[in-house]
């Protein structure tokens, strides 16, 4: 399962002004304001197209897909072929779960599972930030499984998520939207190729067992102000891409290149898309893993449920060909999904409150 970089300082030089903020993916970023705005919008793309049996409506598709991903790094998608009811079942189970007493959630405690993120990370376990307020939310991850996954070849490899007793119909829930995304993301690999002006079936063989993990998340409405807590501090996620379903409360925001918060507005039906670091590494830094957090001042509880979508952990990262050569070299080692995912996953567990 994937869990996001945690950022290790943000010093605003005054209430709501500007700051930086350094990731544990070892890079700085600089915001112009704590406050976020609705001004400017990040790219709506009808992916209608990534169906179609004609290749030239796939390649348009691609190449708005190519636009976003280097520019903003977040993209909405609408048209895109899962049915809404399948997100509102998911909230459904989410909100069952989180509504289970804290002793009940804690015996899937996500600290029962060495180098995995998967599992339940309590209310207020984490300060990504090093704000005076711990984040606000809590989650539930779990990961791929090849037994849940219609086109595994070996469905016998054991799973290393961990489920709640008692809570029956909740992982079959679960996985019953899992598996819809995890269609509708290996559909998006071969989009993503050629974005890249590769053969669309070039990540093919990458994502016959991929990293599909999964989390929901619930977020209370904040009562402090964003220079003392975020819902979930700033981050950069970990795999190739993200796909994130919210409900209607908001509060998803994304730096952009100029410094600014901008506020990813919820789209009914909209699932919202965003480059994760896997990819910057392989694109040699062309795709933009952006910076995002959640802030909730809706009045109002808030859901999500981003699905984290990569290579198989055994695949090495390699570079992309059209994006290196003699003039712009590798600026990353290469090393497997693997390997990278388990330190990104220690790294953020080992400032697990509850783990102490």
């Amino acid at each position: 399962m994937s869990q996001t970089s945690v950022a290790t300082a943000i010093s605003p030089s005054s209430k709501s002004g500007p700051g930086t903020v350094t990731l544990m993916n070892g890079t700085t970023h600089s915001f112009n304001s704590n406050i976020s705005t609705a001004l400017k919008k990040i790219p709506v793309i009808d992916a209608t197209g990534i169906w179609s049996d004609n290749f030239e409506d796939r390649k348009v598709v691609a190449e708005e897909i190519r636009n976003a991903s280097t520019e903003v790094g977040f993209f909405y998608l609408i048209n895109h072929g899962v049915d809404e009811p399948h997100a509102e079942a998911c909230f459904e189970q989410a909100k069952r779960f989180f509504a289970l007493p804290h002793e009940k959630k804690m015996e899937v405690f996500t600290g029962l599972v060495p180098n995995e993120y998967v599992g339940f990370h309590p209310m207020e376990c984490y300060n990504r930030n090093g704000w005076k307020h711990q984040d606000l939310s809590e989650a539930f991850n779990w990961n791929y499984d090849a037994a849940e996954d219609p086109e595994a070849v070996d469905k016998t490899k054991p799973s290393k998520s961990i489920w709640p007793s008692d809570l029956p119909g909740f992982k079959e829930g679960m996985f019953s939207y899992h598996t819809k995304l995890l269609q509708l993301a290996r559909r998006l690999t071969q989009i993503f190729a050629l974005a890249l002006h590769m053969p669309e079936d070039t990540f093919d063989k990458y994502v016959r067992e991929p990293e599909a993990g999964m989390r929901i998340l619930h977020y209370p409405e904040q009562v402090h102000s964003v220079d003392d807590q975020n819902g979930i501090g700033a981050h950069t996620d970990v795999e190739c891409f993200t796909i994130v379903t919210q409900d209607s409360a908001g509060g998803l925001e994304v730096l952009g290149k100029n410094g600014d918060w901008i506020k990813a507005e919820p789209i009914p039906g909209s699932l919202v898309v965003n480059i994760a670091d896997c990819f910057m590494r392989q694109t040699n830094d062309f795709f933009v893993s952006t910076v995002h957090r959640v802030v909730n001042k809706s009045g109002k509880e808030r859901y999500s449920a981003p699905f984290f979508f990569g290579f198989d952990r055994n695949k090495l990262l390699e570079p992309i060909p059209t994006c290196v050569s003699e003039e712009n070299p590798m600026k990353y080692p290469v090393i497997t999904g693997g390997e990278y995912y388990r330190w990104r996953t220690n790294i953020q567990k080992n400032t697990n409150v509850f783990s102490k």
